[in-house]
């Protein structure tokens, strides 16, 4: 017997803002980022998930967007601690999940997304679960996009 367990992304707001940091220091000393470095765009902010249980199996994605716009959701590969190291373009997942809103979408339309990409994404998270008690996203906000207008969970079955 199987039980469904939705969880949400939070935004992390103390590591967005180390991030953002980083990229002012760099700039502030006029020095480039590291070889491999992955910066945080403006339009980025960190978000994390935490497993209150470690055997899942995904079941979907629960994405609303309250607004025209895009979201792309990139997961962190690697238990990253941005106060001892950067962030590196290879501890980025792939695929990412991507999920929009058309200018010409009926508010009560449910949001598009690459189907495909965003079950093998969700099946990896759910693999990365078994593992791990936490794990952080990358979320960028495009085209009239932003954090107040997203609300964005997973849904996992968990085995009883």
């Amino acid at each position: 017997m199987s039980t469904e367990l939705e969880l949400p992304f939070r935004q992390d707001d103390q590591l967005t803002e180390m991030m953002r940091l980083r990229v002012q220091s760099l700039q502030q000393r006029g020095v480039k980022r590291q070889d491999g470095e992955r910066l945080l765009q403006p339009n980025e902010a960190v978000y994390r998930l935490d497993f209150s249980k470690q055997s899942l199996g995904f079941l979907r994605w629960t994405v609303g967007l309250a607004e025209t716009g895009r979201l792309t959701v990139t997961a962190i590969s690697q238990l990253w601690t941005p106060d001892l190291t950067n962030l590196m373009t290879r501890q980025l997942l792939e695929p990412v999940g991507v999920f929009w809103r058309a200018p010409g979408d009926a508010r009560n339309a449910p949001v598009q997304c690459y189907e495909a990409d965003a079950h093998e994404f969700g099946e990896r998270i759910a693999e990365l679960a078994k593992v791990r008690k936490t794990m952080y996203f990358l979320f960028a906000f495009a085209d009239g996009c932003s954090p107040q207008t997203v609300d964005c969970s997973i849904n996992f079955t968990v085995d009883c």
